[in-house]
């Protein structure tokens, strides 16, 4: 099941802290990261946090989120975020539909590490295009998604 979550509530940004914890600490080993920004995020950050969150449940357990962030005409994927237990479990595509349909007629876009290929290929396989590539400060190579509706 798919749903807003309550950011805001300490019980909720603790479990979105906990599932971007396990997540990116998979997606900074297979980037060769050793700072990776996004394991820095505090639960007061998800808290304070302007984006939106949306869940994936799987019976009483969250198993993945995804961030968006809602802009005039478009919106941006700041995160999509998996527990390892429910990795190829095809959750991942099952958020990116949902925010797919709920934000159709936007342009929609996300970046993602380019050495991470299952990202990637996700957002090949829901028809984004590559729009750009650029190396951060911290030594990662990205890649930016658009998908663009006429």
């Amino acid at each position: 099941m798919i749903k807003l979550l309550d950011h805001e509530t300490s019980a909720m940004a603790e479990e979105i802290y906990r599932i971007f914890q396990v997540s990116y600490a998979v997606e900074a080993d297979l980037l060769g990261a050793k700072d990776f920004p996004p394991l820095n995020r505090t639960v007061e950050n998800f808290m304070q946090s302007d984006t939106s969150f949306f869940g994936f449940s799987k019976g009483a357990s969250m198993a993945a989120v995804i961030e968006v962030e809602p802009l005039p005409a478009s919106f941006h994927i700041n995160s999509l975020v998996v527990d390892p237990n429910y990795f190829r479990q095809g959750i991942a595509s099952k958020l990116l539909q949902h925010m797919l349909d709920l934000f159709a007629g936007n342009t929609i876009t996300v970046e993602t590490g380019l050495a991470n290929e299952p990202a990637k290929q996700l957002y090949l396989r829901f028809g984004f295009k590559e729009a750009g590539q650029y190396d951060t400060e911290i030594g990662i190579r990205k890649i930016k998604f658009i998908r663009a509706y006429p």
